[in-house]
């Protein structure tokens, strides 16, 4: 039995050694995600023969990730397959995006079976075209942006840092309140508790945000970190709904600032919430990366 271990603070620069190096761009790959998701998933990680293996819970069922590595992938499926059936619990993999589904085929063929859910999806941008909002596409944005200036030319952009953590618990909470529905209330509960999580531990994260100020008030804050070398996830993003274009001005100012290391954005799922797929949709994303669950035949 593999011996898997509950995912800490301290496991970040083991996990990152191979999450780093490796072409994936799963906003599951970050480790501010792992970290402060860890409470809700029950999220465990273990390293056997080179490959960084992970498993969770989803809905109280037991779910692998795809094996990260570079050694035999057949063993490392082979191993994780033989950990769920030593739990007696069925052996799925969630979140392989779809490249990985031939790496699966040509390791292990005719053993898996593959279904896509859209609501998974990830939003992926390239970082210059939401610095520069250029195009007839994008010019709904542009315009959010002119009028959020128009009203509030004494605006301030601010890197998020620690002593600004508690405002910004703050204005999460005023939104809550406003926004939440009944529905969705369990949900944005543990988006609360995870976005908590990672702000009171950016600088063990190396966690990046930005925080707009109007008239000296926080109106908008964002934060991400790294999923590799080249992809930048982007966790969080919270406004006051009643500042006009402070979305796209937070939005626009956080990619100015994300290192130009990161040529691609990672804004994340939609979750088939309608309002959140025609936000994400309207920023014209370079990839629609689709993520797949795979079980056995």
């Amino acid at each position: 039995m593999i011996n898997f271990k509950n995912i800490t603070l301290e496991d970040k620069e083991i996990i990152q050694s191979f999450t780093l190096n490796h072409w994936r761009r799963n906003c599951e790959l970050s480790f501010i995600n792992l970290f402060s998701w860890a409470f809700m998933y029950r999220t465990q990680y273990a390293v056997v023969n080179d490959f960084l293996l992970m498993r969770f819970f989803y809905n109280n069922e037991l779910v692998y990730m795809m094996p990260i590595g570079n050694g035999n992938l057949r063993q490392a499926l082979q191993t994780i397959i033989d950990d769920a059936k030593s739990l007696d619990k069925p052996f799925r993999i969630q979140g392989a995006c779809k490249n990985l589904c031939g790496e699966l085929e040509e390791a292990m063929p005719n053993t898996f079976k593959y279904s896509v859910n859209r609501k998974y999806s990830d939003y992926i941008y390239l970082r210059e075209n939401l610095v520069t909002l250029k195009g007839k596409k994008l010019q709904s944005k542009r315009n959010f942006i002119n009028r959020f200036l128009k009203n509030n030319s004494n605006y301030e952009y601010k890197n998020l840092t620690p002593d600004l953590v508690k405002e910004c618990i703050e204005l999460e909470k005023l939104w809550y309140n406003k926004n939440v529905t009944s529905d969705e209330r369990d949900a944005l509960s543990a988006e609360r508790t995870a976005l908590t999580s990672a702000i009171t531990n950016m600088e063990t994260l190396n966690l990046l945000g930005g925080v707009l100020f109007v008239n000296g008030k926080i109106t908008a804050f964002t934060y991400g970190g790294a999923i590799n070398y080249e992809t930048f996830d982007v966790c969080i993003e919270k406004a006051d709904t009643n500042v006009e274009g402070a979305y796209a001005m937070i939005n626009n100012e956080f990619a100015k600032h994300i290192p130009a290391q990161y040529t691609y954005i990672n804004r994340e799922e939609d979750l088939d919430i309608e309002g959140l797929r025609k936000a994400k949709l309207s920023y014209q994303p370079e990839m629609i990366l689709e993520k797949y669950n795979v079980e056995l035949i």
